[in-house]
């Protein structure tokens, strides 16, 4: 039995749907004139009001680039390449995993590069922004990579504009352009539906790039500096088909075959975005990168090292055909595509072309990326459910927090856990942050083991649910590090004893606010927060409370100078949450572990009237006996 059931199967559907726009013969049509009427360059038309960027396949890499190939991190090329405009892509890298580096091809990038710093695409880039029209990047071949890095450029510059122009980039027989940290750093931030890579089934350039191009490149340079042929030839693939024997096309199609099989080897290069699958029967598009990289070895596995370079230069007619046969299809088979399982045979047979030994691969590969697509959704849709069953821990833990802010003691909510005696209450407040803390750990192994959409940290619901936890518990733990005595043995809480779950809520807040959205912590308050919005607020007056200490007995005038400086330092930040209102009313409970400090202070400011510089250069407070 399916794991999932489904009314209709989206492969072929999308694919429909792509055929019957103009956009992909409009881009194909633009793709084709920049071939040859703008080699190493591109041309940009308006058609229906749709700014249309074509990318010329026809580019030069003084043959094959030894850097072709080769990954190297986009931050570090955009400044190296890119000069002082280096930040490019700062929107896409602010989505990366700090574990997992952003690379892409650094042949393909200096070629976009090259590009980007001509006074010309500046110019035309300037007026399609001005007049805020939809754009639609494209290219064949290497013109295809350059489209999807100009796209991934263009959407990092409007990502913090309100309202951007639609964006979307079709690119035709082009290579992989980066490695999986891309991929997934594509879709974290929702731009996977940006892109649509059509590829043919024997096309040998999307797949070349699985394979290490070191032997392949070798022996191509031999060849082509023997026959005087270059990368600037817009025949350049029919030609070296041509030109290569029967038995050297046979080995360079076994070599990237084998190499395209995802069991065989962990790829260096990872696709992104929808890849449109064609042929002359017709067209899926499938969206999960792990079913994209079997469909590309499925289709290239069935071809033959002459049809591997042929096809390569047959997407005019893919592109022709697509949307007639989609049109033309039978009554019988719309009827058939009402059930998920006749869906599957339809995309199936569009892609198989009458290969039958090819139908049932193709037929499991499809269910298993239906299967894949919506799983993290579902798990995510399963976190929902059980935040919400956790609802009842929050609440008893705002209750607790009311009772100590209302209690006789004064002393408030962080002071009222940290000083707890044998209380049935506090003990129970205890095992729900344990609760809580083992839910969000959860949540964040799932994310890492990529069981949750990509995007699920951008998700209002959950930057807002974690922000909550994080704000209501965190100041409880900081409250049990020090009441256990651990900051002894480990040191101060914020070097030694936050959890790393807090760091990365910490993060997912961060690129709310980057993103534009209304952040009510940088409105003018009325009244005291209901939580402080420093969820470290009380570390850091603990690790104050530990300066003033060693200031009452230290003699070192550097070290005093030092101490000073901290004090001020933190006196300031905490000056400025108040005035600010950004505190809870327990911070300003009298016998608060805040209060308390201040009021130190306050004595120990009176004691230490003046300044005495004792060392050049540093000013220190003179201790009294």
């Amino acid at each position: 039995m399916e794991g999932e059931a489904s009314s209709f199967e989206t492969s072929e559907m999308l694919a429909r749907f792509l055929g019957s726009t103009p956009l992909l013969t409009e881009s194909w049509k633009l793709c084709a004139r920049s071939n040859v009427m703008a080699p190493q360059g591109f041309l940009i038309d308006e058609v229906g009001g749709v700014s249309y960027v074509a990318f010329s396949g026809v580019q030069s890499l003084d043959g094959l680039d030894p850097s072709c190939g080769n990954l190297v991190p986009l931050s570090v090329a955009t400044a190296v390449y890119g000069g002082a405009d280096g930040g490019m892509f700062s929107a896409l890298l602010k989505q990366s995993d700090e574990s997992c580096t952003v690379m892409v091809d650094a042949g393909l990038l200096q070629l976009f590069l090259n590009v980007y710093h001509t006074p010309v695409f500046q110019n035309q880039m300037f007026e399609i922004k001005k007049k805020q029209t939809p754009v639609v990047f494209t290219g064949h071949s290497i013109g295809g990579a350059i489209a999807a890095l100009s796209s991934l450029w263009f959407l990092s510059y409007f990502q913090s504009i309100s309202s951007p122009p639609s964006v979307i980039c079709f690119t035709y027989g082009s290579p992989l352009i980066g490695n999986e940290a891309l991929s997934r750093t594509i879709h974290r931030q929702r731009w996977g539906g940006n892109f649509c890579h059509v590829v043919s089934k024997f096309d040998i350039m999307p797949r070349l790039l699985f394979a290490p191009l070191a032997p392949i490149t070798t022996h191509l340079h031999t060849l082509l500096k023997s026959w005087h042929l270059t990368m600037n030839s817009p025949f350049f693939i029919r030609d070296l088909g041509v030109q290569l024997t029967e038995l050297e096309k046979s080995e360079l199609f076994q070599f990237v075959r084998y190499y395209a099989d995802a069991e065989v080897i962990g790829h260096s290069f990872v696709p992104f975005g929808n890849f449109m699958f064609c042929s002359n029967d017709g067209a899926v598009c499938i969206d999960d990168t792990s079913a994209i990289v079997r469909m590309l070895h499925l289709t290239f596995a069935a071809g033959s090292p002459a049809s591997s370079i042929d096809d390569h230069l047959e997407y005019e007619s893919y592109v022709e055909k697509i949307s007639l046969q989609f049109l033309n299809r039978t009554d019988d088979e719309l009827c058939e595509s009402n059930t998920y399982e006749a869906g599957v045979t339809l995309a199936s047979k569009s892609i198989s072309t009458g290969q039958e030994d090819m139908v049932k691969p193709i037929k499991d590969c499809l269910r298993v990326a239906r299967r894949i697509g919506p799983t993290p959704n579902r798990n995510s849709a399963g976190l929902a459910i059980g935040l919400s069953k956790f609802a009842p821990l929050r609440a008893q833990i705002e209750w607790y927090k009311d009772l100590c802010d209302e209690s006789d003691d004064r002393l408030g909510y962080y002071d009222s856990f940290k000083q707890r005696g044998a209380s049935k209450r506090a003990f129970k407040v205890y095992m729900n942050i344990c609760k809580l803390g083992e839910f969000w750990n959860n949540v964040i192994e799932m994310m890492e083991k990529n069981q949750l959409p990509l995007d699920f940290h951008k998700r209002a619901k959950w930057v807002n649910a974690s922000q909550h936890y994080k704000l209501l518990v965190e100041p409880l733990d900081i409250a049990e590090y020090y009441h256990s005595g651990e900051h002894l043995k480990m040191g101060h809480y914020l070097k030694h004893g936050r959890h790393r779950r807090y760091e990365i809520f910490d993060k997912w807040w961060r690129e709310r606010e980057v993103s534009g959205e209304n952040d009510s912590n940088r409105r003018n308050r009325s009244r005291f927060a209901s939580l402080t919005q420093d969820s470290c607020f009380w570390a850091k007056v603990e690790e104050a409370r530990n300066w003033v200490e060693s200031l009452k007995c230290e003699s070192d005038p550097r070290v005093v100078a030092d101490l000073w400086e901290n004090i001020d330092k933190f006196e300031q930040y905490a000056r400025g949450m108040v005035e600010r209102k950004e505190v809870s009313i327990d911070v300003l409970a009298v016998n608060s572990s805040y209060m308390i400090l201040m009021e130190d202070l306050r004595v120990l400011k009176l004691q230490l009237p003046y300044f005495t510089p004792q060392v050049p250069g540093v000013l220190d407070r003179k201790v009294l006996p």
